[in-house]
């Protein structure tokens, strides 16, 4: 009966009474535990006597209790479950306050308004995008037209050529028409001859015609030698286009060394969570994301070195209370 009876003892007790038992088995004292972990022996303390609420987080006081766990040899995540179980009043009670709270609704809408300003920032961006992509093609599309301009004036000019160079003889038909034109009338009283020369004056009239169809031609061809200037000019608006400023994120990096255990936390400016983990000896982490960037380190003599943006942090600038500092770092 006894032994039946020991599990279910040990399962009903709480974690804080777990751990002071496993503790006192190995024969070692809060302060062993404590220095262990580069904690003040009131922690510990207050673990053992289940005051969950003396430890600042949830998340660190998970992060203690796992690893004052391994120490006295238990399952950790055995007892993280029953710490679980006697943590759920507790945020209850929290959530319920934060809910009483105004600020917190404010600093939620805020987030929120946040999140949409990005949103539109990307909207804006990829309309951006496609507009010039679609000018792109309209510029690609007129480039043909102004290339087939001039070559339709040069047609133009050449068949003017041509005609200038025919020219001649047949504005030299209405001359001498005009010249001969009066031969006939003084003639005809005196000599026959007239007939042959107003007969050769009716062969060289038909040329006529045609000279005047050309004259008539040429200036109808010439607004298409204007025509191509509008097309040219219309590109000119895509120069300052890509020129309008595009609001980008500024996003920042974090690097850290540690020489023994410590508990780390790291939230960008949205609080989204880059790191809650407990480093070990010779571990090393870098991330990134939106600035200002917000660290809490739960033991501070464990951190080897801190580097933000590439520069070294010095930890001594910041308020370090029990071992333990908060700090923000901004572009």
């Amino acid at each position: 009966m006894t032994s039946d009876e020991n599990p279910q003892s040990v399962v009903s007790d709480p974690v804080g009474v777990q751990l002071k038992r496993a503790r006192e088995k190995l024969g070692l004292g809060v302060e062993d535990i404590a220095r262990a972990q580069h904690l003040r022996p009131a922690i510990i303390q207050a673990i053992e006597n289940s005051e969950h609420t003396r430890v600042d987080s949830e998340l660190f006081l998970k992060g203690y209790v796992r690893t004052y766990a391994s120490q006295v040899g238990l399952d950790p995540d055995s007892i993280i479950t029953d710490l679980d179980r006697e943590l759920e009043p507790l945020r209850i009670e929290r959530e319920q306050q934060q809910e009483a709270n105004p600020l917190v609704d404010i600093e939620r809408r805020r987030r929120q308004k946040r999140r949409m300003a990005k949103i539109l920032v990307w909207i804006l961006a990829v309309a951006l995008a496609g507009y010039l992509g679609y000018r792109f093609v309209l510029q690609d599309d007129s480039a043909p037209v102004t290339e087939e301009a001039p070559e339709q004036t040069s047609g133009v000019q050449s068949e003017g050529d041509q005609t200038g160079g025919d020219s001649p003889s047949g504005s030299e038909a209405p001359v001498t028409e005009d010249a001969v034109e009066p031969e006939p009338v003084e003639e005809e009283l005196s000599a026959p001859e007239t007939e042959s020369v107003s007969g050769d004056t009716v062969a060289e009239a038909p040329p006529e015609p045609m000279a005047e169809e050309i004259t008539v031609e040429e200036p109808a061809q010439e607004p298409a030698v204007e025509q191509p200037v509008p097309v040219v000019e219309e590109p000119e608006p895509l120069v300052e286009n890509p020129e309008e400023p595009v609001v980008v994120a500024d996003t920042a990096s974090l690097e850290m060394t540690f020489t023994a255990d410590c508990w780390v936390q790291v939230s960008d400016a949205d609080g989204n969570r880059l790191v809650a983990s407990l480093q070990r000896q010779g571990d090393r982490i870098n991330v990134s994301g939106d600035a200002p960037l917000r660290v809490v380190i739960g033991a501070v003599d464990a951190v080897g070195s801190v580097r933000f943006q590439g520069e070294t942090v010095d930890l001594g600038d910041f308020r370090v209370a029990n071992n333990r500092t908060e700090f923000t770092l901004s572009l």
